[in-house]
């Protein structure tokens, strides 16, 4: 009898054991079906895209996987599904995706070719614009460069460039596309000037505020929210200059076709209904023209 019901016990352990890695390579929709829970990964300080609320996150980003959330909720015929919010670093979101951590990463990144040998990208939902914070007592020659005011061509320009863009102090968030930009630029003019990388964009406007750094470049929408709420009567200055643009999006998992298609079903519903422009108008200032305009490219019919 014993030995009847430990031949038993084992072979439902060999069962157990051998459906982990099936659930481990499961896709998204089996995954989230399997544990009745979808769950939204996003970075904590990214706002007004995704922002840490208790147990909780808000932001445009986190409302727009909130709609996605209830696809899969009407897909899958799950009413009760539960929504889980994990946060996640700028150094693991991706493998976050890649390894089943996150279901989707809200927060919207630029899908570059090296993201994509990790993960798969969402149709855009968001057009960044490469901007720069000076302080208000700033030279006048660094902000002529900036602001574009110097002739195009000939050499005077380049003497003009390299005098007012030498000997600086520039700083950009660590790994991300705009160090890349920056160091490339500094390449390709033969700038000789110093590059810091800081965590976050909070600490880079820190350090232009301190004076330790004479320009700070990131996405501009980021940089104008910080500036308005922590630096509202301070000595920083938002250039008008947009230097770059960059279309992001939602990370998914590489492989699972099926639930990409169903996010970007969602989102070009969106498109189509005017439901992201309303979320534009709550979050990010409202929709201007040219945004307007790549709501109907982004859209997949």
């Amino acid at each position: 009898m014993n030995v009847k019901l430990t031949k038993a016990n084992n072979l439902l352990l060999v069962c157990l054991l051998t459906l982990v890695p099936v659930l481990a390579d499961a896709n998204t929709l089996e995954r989230v079906r399997s544990s009745n829970t979808f769950t939204l990964g996003y970075l904590p300080d990214f706002a007004p895209f995704s922002v840490q609320a208790a147990d909780k996150a808000s932001g445009y980003a986190i409302d727009l996987c909130l709609k996605i959330a209830d696809k899969v909720k009407t897909e899958l015929g799950l009413p009760g599904l539960q929504i889980r919010y994990l946060p996640v670093t700028a150094t693991d979101e991706m493998s976050a995706v890649r390894l089943g951590k996150i279901d989707i990463l809200c927060t919207p990144t630029s899908p570059t070719l090296e993201r994509r040998k990790a993960v798969s990208y969402s149709v855009p939902i968001y057009t960044a614009g490469l901007s720069a914070v000076v302080r208000k007592d700033a030279s006048e020659a660094l902000l002529n460069v900036l602001n574009g005011k110097v002739a195009r061509t000939g050499p005077t320009w380049r003497a003009t460039v390299n005098s007012g863009l030498s000997n600086q102090t520039y700083a950009a968030t660590a790994g991300g596309i705009t160090e890349a930009w920056i160091r490339q630029q500094m390449r390709l003019l033969g700038v000789v000037a110093t590059l810091v990388t800081v965590e976050n964009t909070a600490a880079g406007l820190k350090l232009v505020s301190e004076g330790k750094a004479d320009a700070f470049f990131a996405e501009r929408m980021m940089l104008q929210n910080l500036i308005s709420t922590d630096y509202s009567a301070g000595n920083l200055v938002l250039l008008d200059r947009i230097f770059e643009y960059a279309p992001t999006a939602m990370a998914v998992d590489r492989d699972d076709e099926n639930f990409r298609l169903l996010v970007d079903t969602t989102l070009s519903e969106m498109y189509r209904s005017g439901e992201i422009e309303q979320a534009f108008d709550k979050y990010l200032g409202g929709a201007s023209a040219t945004a307007k305009k790549l709501f109907k490219v982004y859209a997949i019919p």
